[in-house]
């Protein structure tokens, strides 16, 4: 699980689901107190600003695309969403490792998996491997009987 503090929200992330937690009285006034918690498969971007003369923010986009804010009011318009956590200089670095394991689990979901061999395909191989005297006769046919389910 990874978590990162920041101000007036928390974010955690256990590999399935990222969890913002509200807690304090500026939450209240903001998004109200509690758990939100969204699967990873629901996240569609991490939009990220890092805090220098103001706070930084993290913010999920869910589902579909955001519009980015106007230059100077991102943060402001961050400390409102729902979806985001602001946090300052000294909290940076939590965050930064929470956003690189979201954005690696994200990447990850969108990698193709590779395409499983056909039978056909095991057993051009186990036949290859059997002419080169890698596998002998009893070996051959222990391995064939597994592929073909027998």
């Amino acid at each position: 699980m990874i978590e990162a503090a920041g101000t007036g929200g928390q974010l955690a992330f256990d590999g399935q689901y990222v969890t913002i937690t509200r807690n304090g009285f500026l939450a209240r006034a903001t998004h109200g107190r509690g758990d939100k918690k969204i699967p990873l498969t629901a996240i569609s971007a991490v939009q990220w600003k890092p805090a220098g003369m103001t706070n930084g923010f993290i913010q999920l986009s869910i589902g579909g695309a955001d519009r980015q804010a106007a230059k100077g009011g991102r943060t402001m318009n961050a400390a409102k969403d729902e979806n985001s956590v602001v946090f300052t200089r000294k909290q940076q670095s939590a965050f930064e490792a929470l956003r690189a394991a979201l954005e690696q689990a994200i990447a990850s979901q969108h990698t193709p998996a590779a395409p499983a061999a056909s039978v056909a395909d095991e057993l051009a191989k186990l036949a290859e491997l059997h002419r080169q005297g890698v596998l002998n006769d009893a070996e051959f046919a222990a391995q064939k009987a597994r592929i073909l389910g027998s």
